[in-house]
């Protein structure tokens, strides 16, 4: 036997057991670095203001943490808000049911010439056997749904609290970054640093537009229904439509189409039918458009990267796909070399004339 052949043996199975060391690691910290990629592109995203705040004065750590107790403010009062207009129009919707159940049931009794009445279908309803299963179900997952939500609030926790350190220690962690590269690459760190910066800020600017947009479109439409809390319900549809990926739309639409219930059970389908035509045109032409303009990205790549980052990541990376990708176009084109295009390269281009030959630099 070879001398050479343990010494193989022994380094292929180290080989193999660090990497599935590593493979059983990177798993376990998925959660973790998930994390902590949206805590630096919040951190990112809150930099401008926090560096204009450090510039006049006040001390970085400070300036992070009034921009952070400002939009903490702002979300609580939105959300208390919203909280107790929802719980007004719930109650006011359950106590307005029979009479609209009053209403159909007669309608049905006129048209088809039957004897249906409420309290034979509540009776009914109450005894069946789905909705007893549906009470058991519902019982036994409080405490999933309590652990859910105390998983949720743990991880915003931790994703605010990486994001304050990320941006109160921003040049200290560049400087801790940088010193372990060559000068020649502390040039390129920095200014991708840069980049992501500007990118995350005009990715958030596009969606500042898209809410005000979309919120201004909704509220017209609520103010001519006569849906109350019409300036609210627009505010929420445009926010929750626009920072909320995937499932914001859905979110967006069911509280107005519950607002709607109570005035009249035919506006809630004009709502619907709104948010749904409202959502391709901002699909298709709104966003597109705004984004190419303030991240700078071709809207067919912007839409390609949601849907890859979406399939990563799911939520959160349909939320940062397009930043990022914005950062790497921007970063990656300063090292790409470009080059003069040939008479007649440019297919959309007439070329008049008869043809000449064009000589290249280096070419003979």
């Amino acid at each position: 036997m070879p001398r050479w052949l343990p010494r193989a043996v022994v380094l292929v199975l180290a080989l193999i057991a660090c990497y599935r060391l590593g493979s059983w690691a990177f798993h376990q910290l998925i959660g973790l670095l998930v994390n902590i990629l949206i805590a630096f592109f919040l951190a990112l995203a809150i930099e401008p203001a926090v560096s204009r705040m450090a510039a006049r004065g006040v001390r970085r750590g400070l300036a992070t943490f009034l921009v952070f107790l400002a939009v903490l403010v702002v979300s609580v009062g939105f959300v208390v808000l919203l909280g107790s207009m929802l719980a007004g129009q719930i109650v006011e919707m359950v106590e307005s049911f029979p009479r609209y159940l009053d209403s159909v049931i007669g309608s049905i009794n006129a048209t088809f010439h039957t004897e249906l009445s409420r309290l034979a279908i509540q009776d009914s309803l109450l005894h069946s056997d789905w909705l007893q299963k549906y009470v058991q179900d519902s019982a036994s997952g409080v405490l999933d749904v309590s652990a859910t939500v105390l998983g949720g609030l743990f991880r915003l926790l931790t994703v605010g609290l990486f994001a304050f350190y990320f941006a109160a220690d921003g040049p200290r962690l560049r400087r801790a970054l940088c010193s372990v590269l060559p000068p020649s690459k502390q040039a390129e760190v920095l200014r991708a640093w840069e980049i992501a910066v500007a990118k995350t800020g005009g990715y958030l600017y596009s969606r500042g537009l898209m809410a005000l947009v979309s919120g201004f479109a909704h509220y017209v439409l609520f103010a001519v229904l006569g849906v109350p809390y019409a300036p609210a319900l627009a505010v929420w549809v445009g926010l929750v439509s626009q920072f909320i990926p995937t499932i914001g739309t859905y979110l967006a639409g069911a509280l107005p189409m519950l607002i709607a219930f109570p005035v009249d059970p035919l506006y809630t389908l004009y709502v619907l039918g709104f948010v749904v035509v409202y959502q391709q045109f901002e699909n298709y032409v709104l966003q597109p458009k705004l984004t190419s303009r303030t991240v700078d990205i071709h809207p067919a790549v912007a839409f390609g990267s949601v849907i890859a980052g979406t399939a990563l990541l799911g939520a959160v990376g349909a939320l940062i796909a397009i930043p990022a990708v914005a950062t790497l176009q921007a970063f990656l084109g300063a090292y790409v070399r470009r080059y003069e295009l040939t008479a007649g390269a440019d297919a959309g281009a007439p070329t008049p004339g008869p043809r000449r030959r064009v000589r290249l630099p280096g070419l003979r």
